[in-house]
């Protein structure tokens, strides 16, 4: 496999794409194909902006559950406010990832998400938590690839946006029906697949087989966006040259470091990039993102939630095992400047 830096030059002299691209879909050109993934509990909309600010092309809503929008449900469809701040101005295109397993409740769910003006619609076909698998749900579709079509024609009947589809590569591995899922997909009217290639059953153990992203992109006509193991721009660089994909999905990558996504894209369009973040740079990062979910959340509730987003932030910075272990403390911003404050002068 080429070299990043072999890459570029071959494509400056040749005049090949760049590996970073948009990506078109109905009515809807993404600027970019490098996504920050929706995940439950993180994605909010203060995490989201320092993404996009980063780099990050596209971005989704945490998942809500269909139902319960159907249900009108205040706490689900807060996930969905994108209150208006001056730092969150480059968010102009967003995705809502959805899931339920009853087309039925497809109509009155997306009456109420329409009225926050989603760009696309993404049906979970991937998610392994035990509550959402016992309501027949996210990867619990896996296991019968014609209930996601139904579900998807439901989707696509009721919205003029594209709709998206997010799975993994089987609910175990005697049950290896991606292809299956991609074909039903593309004929249910999805615009683009998003595969992590691990299995129901392996959550995110052993390694992702990337090579069913490679077969998955061979097979079908529509975009497909690999997901899993992507830690670094280099693991990103391997995906997207390995497999052929369309684009990526960074989700655990990108906990604690938002800096991976203007890494990487500096590493496919030039070649390489600064793997060295500054210490003082990192703080600052953790800081503004408080000061963001405390805007949104206020002060008490956002300092508490922070906590596992600044443990990530920290993770690795040399001498800070006791920055951890203050965080539980923390109640205030102030507590959380304090800290930094006292780090940085004892490093």
């Amino acid at each position: 496999m080429e070299s990043p830096t072999n890459y570029k030059n071959k494509t400056e002299k040749t005049g090949e794409n760049c590996l970073v691209h948009p990506v078109s879909l109905k009515g809807l050109i993404i600027p970019g194909n490098i996504f920050l993934a929706p995940m439950a509990g993180f994605t909010n909309v203060s995490f989201r902006s320092i993404c996009l600010e980063k780099g990050a092309f596209f971005t989704f809503t945490e998942m809500v559950s269909i139902e319960a929008c159907a249900r009108k449900s205040e706490k689900t469809l807060h996930f969905l406010d994108r209150p208006v701040f001056k730092w969150n101005n480059l968010e102009t295109i967003v995705g809502v990832q959805i899931f339920g397993a009853e087309p039925c409740r497809i109509s009155p769910g997306l009456r109420e998400i329409a009225r926050y003006a989603p760009s696309l619609i993404d049906l979970n076909c991937g998610c392994s938590i035990p509550k959402i698998l016992k309501t027949g749900s996210g990867a619990a579709l896996l296991k019968n690839p014609r209930k996601i079509g139904e579900m998807l024609s439901a989707i696509t009947a009721e919205t003029d946006v594209p709709v998206t589809l997010k799975i993994r590569s089987g609910w175990d591995a005697d049950h290896l029906n991606y292809l299956e899922t991609g074909f039903i997909a593309e004929e249910s009217g999805a615009s683009l697949i998003t595969i992590h290639p691990r299995t129901r059953s392996a959550l995110f153990s052993g390694q992702a087989e990337w090579n069913h992203i490679k077969e998955l992109k061979q097979k079908l006509k529509i975009p497909v966006i690999g997901s899993g193991d992507l830690f670094t721009p280099e693991d990103v660089y391997r995906m997207l040259a390995t497999t052929g994909c369309d684009g990526v999905m960074i989700a655990r990558g990108a906990i604690g470091n938002p800096f991976i996504f203007s890494q990487t894209v500096k590493l496919l369009s030039k070649g390489s990039y600064e793997k060295t973040i500054p210490l003082t740079m990192k703080l600052e990062c953790a800081i503004n993102h408080l000061e963001r979910d405390i805007a949104i959340k206020g002060e008490e509730r956002a300092c508490i939630e922070m906590r596992k987003h600044f443990c990530a932030y920290t993770k690795g910075l040399p001498g800070s095992a006791f920055l951890r272990k203050s965080i539980v403390k923390a109640r205030t911003k102030r507590d959380y400047k304090s800290m930094v404050d006292d780090y940085l002068m004892g490093d």
